[in-house]
């Protein structure tokens, strides 16, 4: 009876973690996905191609996602899971509202990219973290529970910039996405304050996980070869501003309704995450397979059709990719490295996630300026690729090790 206890309070414990890690996602992610809504459209303001765009998004994630090898071998090396996490997120929020202060596309793109560094800093480390609580529950529903929070912060942020850019239109975009950008701040200081109580409640987030002899220290090749089909999924994956871009150039959506149309996106993305991170882990690698196939057709319904309600179609699949992106893919790595190694492992593998990410992103803009119809065959190939390589690995991979039960 008492172990039953101290395992129910574990669990407990370990619950009320993600779900404080879940509220500083909330916040910040209303600060930077507010933001990432119209970074697209404003570098257009200020002159920026479409080429621009694609590389500075793309740049932003590269680097973003690179560091991580870097800031993962260093949370390891120093246990200091902590104080990588607030440094990252001090830089990663306060870039943000500095936009408001960017006079060309230069320095607006150098905040993007500083911006995608403080992630970068706090990423593997955090990560780390909420493994260890989301394997008390399900590393799948621990994960998708943390990225649920995230995106209603995610849907949170552009309604709140989509108002305070449709009370200040009569300043014209430039100036209205400016001061958007300036009430960002708000959000921003909730998110350390958020950050600030959770560490102080729990200093050892690390003392939530059971060791497992099941885990592997070394990165083997079940490791390296879900590497690969992620690193497709990354390249053929457009990011939003790239979405943003086509959707005021061509004027199907501009001003106040592209964040609108971001926030529909967000939205779907958390009910997503939800859903796949359950049927992973009673499926493991079939649930990656499913949402990669569905998330491949949303390329043709947003570039190719003038339709908006085919637009907004392919915007939901967008939205289904991007949860099962986001919650999915960390599960996997937490279900078969083990904790003493995991930080590492999330940073080799967001190194060479962001990697294919700033290969894909700048070809895409680079096929854009060319031929939208190039840029969708990329886009559908990459990801079908991705979900072949998915099926092989969960063909030789046993079941307990993806995360099916």
């Amino acid at each position: 009876m008492k172990d039953s206890e101290t395992g129910y309070n574990l669990r407990r414990q370990a619950m009320n973690f993600i779900v404080l890690m879940g509220l500083v996602s909330l916040f910040s992610d209303m600060t930077y996905e507010g933001a990432r809504s119209l970074t697209g459209p404003y570098l257009g303001l200020l002159g920026a191609s479409a080429f621009v765009v694609g590389l500075v998004a793309g740049l932003g994630e590269f680097i973003g996602y690179g560091l991580r090898l870097a800031t993962g071998l260093l949370a390891d090396r120093t246990r200091n899971y902590w104080l990588l996490t607030f440094l990252g997120y001090a830089l990663n929020l306060l870039a943000v509202p500095l936009l408001a202060l960017a006079g060309r596309w230069e320095l607006a793109a150098l905040l993007i990219v500083a911006e995608r560094m403080g992630k970068a800093i706090r990423k593997p480390a955090r990560d780390a973290m909420m493994s260890y609580a989301a394997r008390q529950v399900g590393t799948g529903y621990g994960f998708a529970l943390e990225e649920f929070l995230d995106q209603v912060g995610a849907m949170l942020g552009p309604l709140f910039l989509a108002l305070i850019i449709y009370l200040n239109q009569g300043l014209g975009n430039l100036a209205s996405y400016r001061r958007g950008f300036a009430f960002l701040l708000l959000p921003a200081l909730l998110a350390m304050v958020v950050l600030t109580f959770s560490r102080l409640k729990y200093p050892q987030p690390q003392n939530f996980e059971v060791r497992e002899k099941s885990l592997v220290v070394r990165f083997d090749r079940r490791f390296w070869l879900y590497l690969a089909g992620t690193s497709l999924l990354a390249a053929g994956f457009a990011d939003f501003p790239l979405l943003g871009f086509h959707f005021q150039k061509k004027l199907i959506f501009s001003g106040a309704t592209i964040p609108l149309v971001y926030t529909l996106a967000m939205g779907v993305d958390a009910v997503a995450a939800l859903i796949f991170g359950k049927l992973f882990d009673r499926i493991g690698l079939k649930a990656l397979m499913i949402s990669t196939i569905i998330s491949a057709m949303f390329a043709p319904l947003v570039f190719l059709s003038s339709d908006r309600v085919l637009i907004v179609a392919g915007i939901v699949l967008w939205g289904v990719g991007l949860g099962a992106l986001e919650s999915i893919l960390k599960a996997v790595i937490a279900n078969i490295i083990a904790a003493e190694r995991r930080a590492t492992a999330y940073g080799i593998f967001n190194a060479i996630f962001g990697a294919a990410w700033l290969a894909g992103s700048a070809l895409m803009g680079f096929l854009y300026d060319r031929q939208i119809l190039f840029m969708v065959l990329f886009s559908i190939a990459a990801q079908i690729a991705a979900a072949v390589i998915f099926y092989f690995v969960y063909r030789i991979l046993q079941p307990s090790e993806t995360g099916a039960a």
